[in-house]
């Protein structure tokens, strides 16, 4: 800390520094924690804001400031003044071309307070940056170019803040040292901001005049704006009330990452306090089962606790054994979230392909990760004019409402509700493709459905296995994947006869019989493919429950709505099996013409020539029709799936 520029600042360090540095530290170490963003449109000075507050709260090393000094004669802005946003753009690229690409977090303190701040990007190709800094904040500082007023991406920042339940919002109108102070032209921007706002929702924020590159109204008032008697940036950031009460005041929850048991003797759950304070003695629930409980133990690293309050990392042991495992959450029992399968979900599209209607991602909210999948938008919003737009899907930085459906019940609270702060544990998700495993979209779940809380599994006396033992036989579904042409159906029928004369109980599904009648209604759309997997796949799901042995012969080209159908069944029930040919093979014989008219335009989303075919990586059993016939092919499928019952 000695090390600290000495530099002339409002705050100068403590004396306790000196004096008593173990009294400093902890009082340092009690002092409360705000985590803000700075965000708004592309130049409106939020990486030298940024640099500024570290500058004025002495966070800046001598060595740092030497090499600041030294980078901003060689690519800053400021004409070799000291450019602060050089302290915050520490990507090459950032550098080079002025503009902030990814967020980046900085911490820094004053007297009163610690700070954790995310410079977000002001590029629209960057909004999903903004929506990952903004997700954890309790204030968003809007910043407005005093030159060029309130702009498209003012206005979306604004909307997400304000989506994502940050109240403590701050309107920076910045480079006032540009026209002069001119008070008039702050009011304008004031009036145009401030009618927006209301617009969406919002009913108070904090505006105030500065200069982010000479310090007006930052850390010290400025001189050149005598009318404005306002909190200097500073002042206001230390003083904003952030919430912490409140998130004590609501009911418990706690979702459980771990299970720890490190011998014999002990047993207990751990997390992080979402919401509430639990105490030795409560009675609590495990959802979603609902199994009950009490507390008997509360431990932490330093020791048992009587109680624990909402953002508390503590291990919790019951006064009896019931289940509970990672994902579930432990509530208190008398009001316990809600459990579902279906929701309204408010959706922010951060991935650059656009949503799959219908295709599955796993969904990741609090701890527990489960298969999701997105119905059509109900419609897309317009953040300029607040506009609900008709949309089929969702592309890059779009934000639109629309239907989810998981494929096990998930313990979760609307992310809003009107009443008190945004649930972001148990409101808040994310959606991950699972197969490149990439964050697609963030969403927030606005209710449940109706018709998931109408409608109930009906117990029934004969059960699945029953089925199966009546036809001696263990169900399986044989999937058939390969090109059009391949003779995934020949093969599949061939398969079918031979398991016939073995006395077994079968049933074929054909891609184009099914589309005669269940899947009439269904195009060759990416979208229409997927929705035409889900329903077969589900059909093939009733039918292994019957007991049957089911063949499905269609060309199924997504690797993602396979693995869909295969996480229905039960383990080892979903043999996939890969009619491996190649593409000028299938074309060549090409039985029903089919790749005559895709290469003639006049049949488009053909799989293999405008529509992509993924091959499975490792199927149950490959044959190469090349080098088979199909009653050879048939042959060793059946040697491969055998014995069957």
């Amino acid at each position: 800390m000695t090390d600290i520029l000495q530099h002339d600042h409002a705050y100068q360090p403590e004396a306790l520094i000196t004096e008593d540095i173990e009294v400093y530290l902890d009082r340092h170490q009690h002092k409360t924690m705000l985590r803000f963003i700075t965000c708004g449109s592309v130049d409106d000075g939020k990486s030298t804001l940024i640099g500024r507050l570290l500058y004025d709260s002495k966070m800046i090393f001598e060595d740092q400031l030497a090499a600041l000094e030294d980078d901003s004669k060689r690519v800053g802005t400021q004409g070799g003044a000291i450019d602060f946003a050089l302290l915050v753009d520490g990507l090459a690229a950032e550098r080079e071309q002025g503009i902030t690409i990814d967020v980046a977090y900085r911490f820094f303190s004053t007297e009163k307070r610690k700070f954790i701040v995310a410079d977000t990007p002001g590029h629209e190709q960057y909004t999903r940056n903004m929506v990952t800094g903004a997700s954890t904040a309790d204030l968003a500082v809007i910043l407005i170019d005093a030159r060029k007023g309130v702009l498209t991406q003012t206005r979306r920042h604004t909307y997400l803040a304000h989506l994502l339940g940050i109240r403590n919002l701050v309107l920076a109108i910045n480079k006032m040292d540009l026209i002069d102070y001119d008070q008039a032209r702050y009011t304008t921007i004031l009036d145009d901001y401030t009618a927006f706002a209301k617009s969406i929702g919002i009913e108070a924020f904090t505006p105030m005049p500065i200069s982010g590159f000479k310090g007006d109204n930052i850390s010290q008032r400025s001189d050149a704006m005598p009318w404005y008697d306002g909190p200097t940036l500073i002042e206001h950031l230390e003083t904003v009330e952030v919430g912490v009460d409140e998130a004590q005041a609501s009911p418990f929850r706690m979702p459980v990452q771990w299970v720890n048991r490190p011998n014999l003797d002990f047993r207990g759950f751990s997390g992080q306090i979402a919401s509430g304070i639990v105490r030795r003695g409560d009675a609590i629930r495990v959802l979603p089962g609902g199994k009950r409980s009490t507390i008997s133990r509360i431990t932490t690293l330093d020791g048992n606790l009587d109680e624990a309050v909402a953002g508390q990392s503590v291990t919790l042991s019951f006064a009896d054994e019931i289940d509970c495992s990672r994902g579930n959450v432990i509530a208190t029992a008398d009001t316990p979230p809600e459990v579902a399968d279906q929701f309204e979900s408010t959706i922010i599209w951060m991935d650059d392909e656009p949503l799959i209607v219908g295709r599955s991602y796993w969904l990741k909210l609090a701890t527990q990760m489960v298969s999701a999948t997105v119905r059509e938008p109900k419609y897309q919003v317009n953040v300029n004019t607040m506009e609900h737009l008709a949309a089929k899907t969702l592309d890059l930085n779009a934000i639109g409402v629309a239907e989810i459906t998981t494929d096990r019940p998930i313990v979760f609270e609307p992310y809003s509700d009107g009443s008190k702060g945004p649930n972001k544990e148990l409101g808040g998700f994310i959606l991950i493709d699972k197969i490149t495993n990439a964050t697609v979209a963030a969403g927030l779940l606005n209710f449940s459905l109706r018709r998931a809380q109408n409608v109930h599994w009906q117990p029934t006396d004969i059960a699945r296995g029953d089925h199966a033992a009546l036809k001696n036989q263990t169900p399986r579904v044989l999937w058939f994947t390969g090109l059009s042409g391949s003779g995934k159906s020949t093969i599949a029928n061939e398969v079918e006869k031979a398991l016939a004369l073995m006395n077994r109980h079968t049933f074929l599904l054909d891609g184009d019989n099914v589309r005669h009648g269940l899947n009439k209604d269904l195009g060759f759309t990416e979208a229409d493919r997927i929705e035409n997997i889900r329903r077969v796949g589900e059909v093939a799901k009733l039918m292994t429950d019957a007991g049957l042995i089911v063949l499905t012969a269609f060309i199924s080209p997504f690797r993602a709505e396979r693995d869909m159908v295969r996480a229905m069944l039960p383990e080892g029930e979903f043999i996939e099996i890969f009619v491996d040919t190649p593409l000028d093979v299938a074309e060549a014989r090409d039985v029903k013409g089919l790749y005559r008219k895709a290469r003639a335009g006049n049949l488009k989303n053909f799989t293999g020539i405008d529509s992509p075919y993924e091959a499975p990586v490792n199927p149950e059993i490959r044959v190469n029709t090349v080098e088979m016939t199909p009653a050879e092919a048939a042959a060793h499928i059946v040697r491969q799936i055998m014995p069957l019952k």
